[in-house]
């Protein structure tokens, strides 16, 4: 009767451990990765575009686990439209089988792109995960984090004014966090990387001409280095009130298009100045300021890379195998609309507007976990989800999915401050760091349920 007993629990034994052998191998990571050119035609540029300064892309990440599989894309524009968003996730999921779900389409948000006009946008972007696809091998994941200084928080009180304005703030909320996440094959060679960094793409707007800014040129000094036998994607963190640090030559720039702007008897002190007009590009001291953001795309890029690639070099633990959970969910809050006008330092006037809505979104592969938003986010509020996150590699990745009618969102605290973002926001004080907060960690759960 023992040796019965004895021999059913070993056969019983035996079949957990073939079905777990089983399913382990199931979960065994496949990735790929390509990027394709999307700068438009020079030919079919906007009158106020000076012409290429350097190419945009589409770059993607597709990664499987013989279950399930997702799609990283990162596009060198200001922001993904809601139609764009739907139209490439939704045929990204029937034609290629990746859920739509499981899909980051995320802007570098480059304030000096004009995709809009490129009618093959929704194409190439298409064509960039196909491609990624079609070059899956196995493959195994790092995660590491590092740091940089590049970064800043943007809102200052002016010393002469007394009042809000934009400029660097040295003692204010800003993440100098580097999140890094490796693609490589099980023998070693490299696939892609993607790594999240808080700051706006803003350098060179004042040129006049098509870049992908520090983001592009941070992309194109990794995969340099690595004889373009990698792809590397940025992924915008919050950065809603974070500007690079180095932007002198941006305010000067503004100022010359300002006083340029008063003497046709049109005040634009307290807004943005339009692009396109005010600066005569043969004076001697614009050359030099466009001359000096173009150089600083470039230093940004290279100590950007170079921190990346740190990381990369220092990761030790890499997953051949693992999970694959994807999820979205729309949150909706109170808004509201502006009566007033004016960029920063005076009171605003509102009116009540109708909802705001957000679609978040998480993806985890393995236990790294990416929480999405649609809009520009504070700093402060990506801070909060990680520290609140019950995984420990998390990052936020915003923009990305659509593009909601929030505006900046500012975490709660800010709305005492009359900076540009808080008065623009279309979010009533109170609602959107919570919505923001909770909701990705409702994703969270339910991917803990899951597992």
């Amino acid at each position: 009767m023992k040796k019965s007993i004895t021999i059913v629990l070993t056969v019983f034994i035996l079949m957990l451990a073939c079905g777990v052998s089983a399913q382990n191998a199931d979960l065994y990571f496949r990735a790929g990765a390509a990027k394709i050119d999307i700068t438009p035609d020079e030919n079919k540029l906007p009158e106020n575009i000076d012409g290429i300064l350097d190419r945009l892309y589409s770059r993607a990440i597709v990664v499987e686990n013989g279950v399930t599989s997702a799609a990283l894309v990162t596009v060198d524009t200001g922001m993904i439209f809601e139609q764009t968003w739907k139209n490439v996730s939704q045929r990204i999921e029937k034609e290629l089988g990746i859920p739509a779900r499981n899909v980051l389409l995320t802007a570098t948000h480059t304030h000096s792109g004009v995709m809009w006009l490129d009618p093959d946008l929704e194409d190439n972007i298409f064509r960039s995960v196909k491609m990624a696809k079609e070059k899956l091998r196995p493959a195994r994941i790092g995660y590491g984090t590092g740091v940089s200084y590049l970064n800043v928080n943007r809102n200052i009180i002016d010393p002469k004014t007394r009042r809000w304005w934009e400029g660097p703030n040295y003692d204010g909320p800003s993440d100098k966090t580097v999140a890094v996440v490796r693609f490589e094959s099980t023998t070693g060679e490299p696939i892609a990387v993607y790594y999240n960094y808080a700051m706006h793409a803003v350098t060179v707007g004042q040129l006049d001409m098509i870049s992908a800014d520090a983001p592009g040129a941070a992309s194109r000094y990794i995969e340099d280095s690595f004889d373009n036998r990698i792809v590397a994607l940025w992924s915008t963190g919050a950065c809603g009130d974070q500007n690079p640090v180095y932007y002198q030559q941006t305010y000067d720039l503004r100022e010359i298009r300002i006083k340029d702007y008063a003497k046709r008897g049109i005040d634009i002190s307290n807004s943005m100045p339009p692009g396109g007009q005010g600066l005569n590009k043969q004076d001697p001291e614009v050359i030099r300021l466009m001359s000096q953001q173009k150089q600083m795309i470039l230093s940004m890029g290279q100590f950007l890379g170079e921190e990346v690639m740190h990381v990369m070099r220092g990761m030790e633990r890499m997953s051949d195998s693992g999970q694959i959970f994807g999820g979205q969910k729309t949150v909706s809050f109170p808004g509201r609309d502006r009566t007033n006008q004016g960029r920063a330092g005076f009171e605003g006037t509102y009116k009540d507007g109708n909802p705001v809505e957000l679609r978040l979104g998480l993806l985890l592969i393995d236990d790294i976990a990416f929480g999405t938003v649609n809009a520009e986010v504070f700093s402060l509020i990506a801070q909060r989800l990680k520290k609140e996150s019950p995984f420990a590699r998390t990052m936020m990745v915003t923009v990305t999915n659509g593009m909601a009618n929030s505006g900046y969102i500012p975490n709660d605290a800010a709305f005492g401050y009359l900076t540009f973002e808080v008065l623009s926001s279309r979010c009533k004080p109170g609602y959107a760091e919570n919505a923001i907060v909770n909701g990705i960690l409702d994703l969270m759960s339910d991917a803990k349920r899951a597992q």
